[in-house]
């Protein structure tokens, strides 16, 4: 068991950090105002190696384990929750699922193009009647030839509005129930029927677009078909699961910037004729946040641990993702206490920190589901 990180990792932490903290903060704000995705930024970052981190180098990533990547996406949200966002979509979904379900051809393709962040890349799954009940999802693909015709719609789809390349899936049985989920890859600009039909305003998590998408007798290709018929919501769960070692990473990340902006700005304010870090209170919130930020990342590390040692880890990433989810709320609430009614102002970042946080207990699984999956690991 070794708690310390490798040369190449700390290099990774140093490098990512020095972008955010010379390309993100200053414009962290800029991005929440106008809710704009940034692009050129999502372009440095691809120039960087940020947007193919967990993927080999062969299909143009940079070939980090997933201890390196978690720390990258940490340092990335520690920046902006909405850039977090864009990176894990973009990546530990979109990318994920061709780099785990593709073949040669579709990952020569596909992948490596979103690997280079030449393309953006998207995950839609996620339907009105089916949030967390997938089988309950009304979108079809029926076989027409050497081709599928879609017909159905997505909602929360981020980076929807803005992606390259999306990963649908569809029901090619729909009397088949979760067996007659497939998966598919799909090309915006290439495939007609494919349609945008707003982003959502939401409380936090800016600059990444959240789409609803319809699909109007949208014609692909079945060379687009991931893997056989049937094997879709084995290949969402399986993403998923890998997923929330990078949300959770995310929830360090908001925690860690909230933790840092409260301790500074504690040191600075006075109160009574002396800084406000002096009075014990406010001490020992701080001290609680510095735990419990600790904490969530060994979690993540945990279940990042046994990923890349390849044995199951289920249990152990809805476990970080949980917790993280919550401490980066709990933390960043603190945060906003500690600046008082600064805190409750946009003229300091605390609560934007806070907005952006709420969504980790939300989406790639809500707390409530999260707790049934940790459940039902223990009592199997």
């Amino acid at each position: 068991m070794d708690f310390s990180l490798s040369a190449e990792q700390r290099q990774i932490r140093d490098m990512v950090a020095e972008f955010v903290d010379e390309e993100v903060v200053p414009v962290a704000a800029e991005i929440d105002r106008t809710d704009e995705f940034p692009r050129d930024l999502v372009r440095e970052m691809g120039d960087l190696g940020l947007m193919g981190m967990p993927f080999p180098e062969e299909y143009g990533g940079a070939g980090l384990d997933y201890h390196a990547y978690a720390i990258g996406l940490e340092e990335i949200s520690r920046g902006s929750g909405g850039l977090g966002t864009i990176v894990a979509a973009h990546t530990s979904l979109a990318g994920n699922m061709l780099y785990e379900f593709g073949d040669d051809a579709q990952r020569e393709e596909y992948l490596t193009p979103l690997a280079e962040g030449r393309d953006v890349g998207a995950f839609a799954l996620s339907e009105p009647q089916a949030g967390s009940d997938v089988p309950a999802m009304g979108t079809t693909a029926e076989k027409d030839g050497d081709e599928y015709v879609v017909n159905g719609g997505k909602l929360w789809i981020s980076n929807g509005s803005v992606a390259d390349t999306v990963t649908v899936f569809a029901k090619t049985d729909p009397d088949a129930g979760r067996r007659g989920i497939s998966s598919f890859v799909v090309r915006p600009e290439e495939d007609d029927g494919f349609v945008v039909e707003g982003t959502e305003d939401k409380l936090g998590d800016k600059g990444c677009p959240t789409a609803e998408l319809r699909f109007a007798d949208m014609r692909i290709p079945a060379e687009r078909r991931l893997g056989e018929e049937g094997e879709g919501f084995v290949h969402a769960l399986k993403t998923l699961n890998g997923g929330r070692i990078t949300i959770a990473a995310r929830g360090v990340g908001i925690a860690q910037a909230a933790l840092d902006e409260a301790l500074r700005y504690s040191q600075e304010r006075e109160q009574f004729d002396r800084p406000i870090s002096e009075f014990q209170a406010i001490q020992h919130k701080l001290a609680d946040m510095d735990t419990k930020t600790s904490a969530a990342r060994l979690l993540m590390h945990q279940a990042a641990d046994l990923k890349i040692r390849g044995e199951p880890f289920i249990k152990e990433a809805a476990q970080a993702k949980l917790y993280a989810s919550e401490v980066s709320r709990e933390v960043a609430n603190e945060g906003i206490q500690i600046h008082g009614g600064y805190g409750y102002t946009k003229d300091f970042p605390a609560e934007r920190f806070y907005r952006d946080a709420k969504l980790n207990e939300i989406y790639e699984g809500t707390s409530e589901v999260l707790r049934n999956t940790i459940a039902a690991q223990l009592l199997s």
